[in-house]
C-alpha cells in the first residue's frame, strides 16, 4: 500500500479535509500583513531593551527544563498588565496553544463550540483537531453583531465553549458591551474573550471577570512587539485555569521564552508608546482609505484596517509587486469578498502604502 492508502485509513476524515494555517514566507519589503509591531524590526531598535535581553539570555539556564509555573513571568504580567492577585494565569506558546488547550479541555471528542464569523480561523481548526463540533454564527453584512441570531444559536446548540474576539479579527470592530454580556449570561458553558488587540482598543473585560462565573480572558504579547517570542496567556477564576492546566504540556513555555517576555515587559512603557503611535497611524490609514474612490474601509479599534476594494486581488498583487505585503482575506468567508486587511506600520511605511494605493485605485 502507498502512503496515501495508510493515511486514508488512519487520519480522521475531518483532519484530511483541513487546510494548515497559511503563513507567508519571509518578506524583505514592507510587511504589514500580520499585525506585528514594526517599530522593533532592526537591531538598532530599542537598544536598552535589547541590551537587557542579551544579558538575561546569556545568563539563562537553557540547559535545564523551564519552571512550568513561571513565577517571575506571571508576577511581571500582573505588575504591568494589572491582572488581579486572585485570578490564575495559564501560559501558552502563543494564543494558538491556549486555544488548543481550552478546546481539549472542553470539547474534545464531540462537544460543541460556537464562534462569531468571520473571525480567527484557529478556533475552527482547533475544534477539528480535537474532534469537537464547530458551529459558526454569521455577523451582519457590516460585521456588526446580530444578537438575536447569536442567542438563538446558543439556545439551540448549547455550546460548551464560545469564543468572542474583542475587537474582532479580521474586521477590527468591538461589539457592544451589553450584547457581549448577554451572550455570556446565555451560554451554558465557558466563554473566552480573546483580547489580542486590547493595547489598541483600550477596552477590556478584565474588570468584569468576577461578575461572570463562566468567563475567561485570553491575550497575547504578539501584537506589541513579541510576535517572535510566542507568548499567549489566559486568566480568570483559578477553578477554570486549574482544569485547563491538566491538558497543558509540562514544559510548554521554554526558558528563553520566559526570559525574553519578562525582560521585555520591564520595558512595557516603550511598547505602549509604540501602540499609541500605531493608533494614530490607524486613524490616518482609515481616513486615507475612505478618500479613495470605490474603497470602503470598516471602522477599527485594532492595529489594522479592513477595507473592501472593487478588485481586492488586483490591488493585493499590485502592492506586492511594489514590495508591500498585506493580507488578502477575500476567500476567508462569504462576507469578506474583495477585502484586504492592512496592518498598521510605521509612518514612513504608511506613506509608501498610501502612495501605492493612490496609484492603484483609480
Amino acid at each position: 500500500m502507498s502512503n496515501s492508502d495508510f493515511i486514508s485509513k488512519t487520519i480522521r476524515p475531518e483532519v484530511q479535509a483541513m487546510r494548515a494555517y497559511p503563513v507567508t514566507p519571509p518578506w524583505t519589503g514592507i510587511k504589514i500583513e500580520l499585525m506585528e509591531d514594526n517599530h522593533l524590526d532592526t537591531p538598532q531598535s530599542a537598544p536598552a531593551m535589547r541590551a537587557a535581553l542579551a544579558k538575561a539570555v546569556s545568563e539563562a539556564a537553557f540547559n535545564r527544563y523551564p519552571d512550568p509555573a513561571a513565577p517571575e513571568l506571571k508576577a511581571k504580567l500582573r505588575e504591568k498588565l494589572g491582572i488581579a492577585a486572585h485570578h490564575a494565569i495559564i501560559l501558552g506558546s502563543g494564543s494558538d496553544e491556549i486555544i488548543t488547550m481550552i478546546s481539549m479541555a472542553t470539547i474534545a471528542g464531540g462537544g460543541t463550540v460556537l464562534s462569531l464569523e468571520p473571525s480567527f480561523a484557529v478556533f475552527r481548526n482547533a475544534a477539528n483537531a480535537v474532534a469537537g463540533r464547530y458551529v459558526s454564527v454569521p455577523l451582519n453584512a457590516d460585521f456588526s453583531l446580530d444578537l438575536e441570531v447569536a442567542l438563538a444559536a446558543i439556545k439551540r446548540e448549547q455550546p460548551k465553549l464560545v469564543w468572542i474576539v474583542f475587537p474582532n479579527n479580521p474586521t477590527g470592530n468591538a461589539y457592544p458591551d451589553d450584547a457581549v454580556a448577554a451572550i455570556i449570561r446565555a451560554t451554558p458553558g465557558l466563554v473566552v474573550i480573546d483580547e489580542a488587540y486590547e493595547p489598541f482598543a483600550q477596552r477590556s473585560w478584565m474588570s468584569r471577570l468576577d461578575e461572570f462565573p463562566n468567563l475567561l480572558v485570553m491575550r497575547t504579547l504578539s501584537k506589541i512587539g513579541l510576535a517572535g517570542v510566542r507568548l499567549g496567556y489566559a486568566f480568570g477564576a483559578p477553578a477554570w485555569i486549574n482544569e485547563i492546566d491538566k491538558v497543558r504540556g509540562p514544559f510548554n513555555v521554554g526558558v528563553l521564552q520566559q526570559v525574553a517576555a519578562t525582560v521585555m515587559l520591564d520595558h512595557y512603557d516603550e511598547l505602549k508608546r509604540h501602540a499609541a503611535s500605531m493608533i494614530a497611524e490607524r486613524e490616518r490609514l482609515f481616513a486615507a482609505l475612505s478618500a479613495l474612490p470605490g474603497v470602503t474601509p470598516f471602522p477599527s479599534v485594532a492595529n489594522f484596517v479592513l477595507a473592501r476594494f472593487p478588485d481586492a486581488t488586483a490591488v493585493y498583487e499590485g502592492l506586492k509587486a511594489r514590495g508591500i505585503l498585506v493580507k488578502n482575506v477575500s476567500a476567508q468567508h462569504p462576507l469578506m469578498a474583495n477585502t484586504l486587511r492592512i496592518s498598521v506600520g510605521k509612518p514612513d511605511e504608511m506613506d509608501q502604502l498610501l502612495g501605492a494605493l493612490t496609484a492603484l485605485v483609480v
